[in-house]
């Protein structure tokens, strides 16, 4: 099997974004899309966070959410990875964009306590579906941009989302408080219709689909490609301990379910005569505003230091995980809601960091037909790890345990991958300088 070529040596500087948003179409179509849905998803998981702790009282009800909406594409990710790669990329997101539409509109439904279990199946629907977007969305990126571009591509993203959380965080806020529950899930209705008419508009190759025999629904169950991915990756020991990366970015599941009892129980906002229930989604506001204040600023000043140089691209992930490492331990001693904001903001540009760089690497070293398997399996691990953690995170708060106390323990948690991953690049060097040597 050829070896995938090494990354190019350039640099990545502030003209490269507008460059690449002004003059591609396929990825401006592909980037407003992501801006549209994603400002209405965090409209929608501040709204549905929210309405179980208040209707249930338990944060295990907010972890269970959580799992629901991440475990399953562990499970349906080989099957996803396949359909990514036998099928064209573009129709399966316009399709899956479709489905949560009507997804995210069944939640009106949910109007008190006895019917609160209707989330539960929403949510693991919607989750099934974006086991088979975010793979398409991934693998489309090397189709429609150049190969020094790629990297450009992934901060461009992970900048758009961490603005979008920021955006959407703060103003899901007072939109779910001000107008009501049912507005938010009609916006984020209308995100997923704006997102595939974007998408519609497309027009690239897609080599995987091209002269391949019809795909059939016994594929769906036929595990020789799943074998033939595994096989791929096994092949290659860079994309090995690539696809490994997010796996160890323990402080994510966590997050959802801590920033959301620390925003009712411990930074609730209050201003003048703000009721209890309101003040406390403005608490989680800020502090999802604050994450995604890291999340932006950590890629884009990483990007412009790493530029296509893969060891500098490995050093800035281990680097991201010291600093998520650093951020969530800090929680533990914040005494104020700023505080906690800086620490958020700490954490996630490390995080943030450790999400795109890895994506990077995953696509500049995979082949076209099995880049949607790789992007699968990665997203299969890493939404094992956000379930996991989630559900430990939700289940230690209802013991009794504080939540600032439990974010520092997963900060303390996050050294174990980042000694993990610095021992990875370092024996990689030596191989290299060997085989150089030789």
């Amino acid at each position: 099997m050829e070896p995938v070529p090494e990354l190019e040596v350039s640099r990545v500087s502030l003209e490269s974004y507008a460059r690449l948003i002004g003059g591609n179409r396929n990825f401006r179509r592909l980037w407003s899309a992501q801006v549209v849905s994603e400002i209405g998803d965090w409209f929608y998981t501040l709204a549905i966070y929210n309405l179980l702790l208040q209707l249930t009282g338990r944060a295990g009800s907010v972890a269970l959410a959580l799992v629901l909406q991440v475990l399953p594409q562990t499970f349906i990710g080989p099957t996803a990875g396949v359909v990514n790669d036998r099928l064209r990329r573009k129709r399966v997101m316009i399709a899956t964009d479709i489905g949560r539409m009507l997804i995210v509109l069944c939640m009106l439904f949910v109007r008190s306590k006895e019917n609160v279990w209707i989330v539960y199946p929403l949510l693991m629907a919607e989750t099934v579906l974006v086991a088979f977007f975010e793979p398409a969305r991934n693998a489309v990126i090397p189709n429609i941009v150049k190969r020094e571009d790629v990297v450009v591509a992934n901060t461009l993203a992970s900048t758009t989302w961490s603005v979008n959380l920021m955006l959407g965080a703060t103003l899901g806020g007072f939109v779910a408080a001000f107008f009501g529950r049912d507005t938010v899930f009609l916006l984020n209705a209308l995100s997923f219709v704006a997102s595939a008419v974007l998408i519609w508009g497309m027009r690239f190759a897609e080599p995987h689909a091209e002269g391949g025999h019809p795909f059939r629904a016994k594929e769906l169950i036929n595990f020789s490609p799943i074998v033939a991915g595994i096989r791929y990756v096994r092949a290659h020991v860079k994309l090995r301990s690539a696809i490994l990366v997010k796996f160890g970015n323990l402080i994510v599941g966590p997050s959802w379910v801590l920033f959301t009892v620390m925003g009712q129980n411990e930074f609730d906002v209050r201003w003048g005569g703000m009721s209890p229930e309101r003040g406390a989604f403005l608490g989680m506001s800020l502090l999802l505003g604050a994450r995604g204040v890291g999340a932006l600023l950590g890629p884009l000043l990483a990007a412009s230091w790493a530029g296509h140089w893969q060891r500098r691209l490995e050093a800035a992930i281990f680097c991201g995980y010291l600093a998520a490492a650093t951020g969530y331990t800090l929680i533990g001693v914040s005494g104020h809601l700023w505080e906690a904001c800086l620490c958020v903001a700490l954490a996630h540009s490390g995080s943030s960091v450790v999400w795109v760089f890895s994506t990077t690497l995953l696509q500049m070293q995979s082949d076209d037909k099995f880049r949607g398997r790789v992007f699968a399996a990665d997203l299969c691990l890493c939404m094992l790890t956000i379930a996991a953690g989630a559900y430990l995170a939700g289940r230690f708060v209802d013991w009794g345990f504080a939540a600032r106390n439990v974010a520092s323990v997963a900060g303390m948690l996050m050294v174990i991958p980042a000694g993990l991953w610095g021992l990875s690049i370092r024996r990689n060097a030596r191989k290299v300088a060997g085989a150089q040597a030789e």
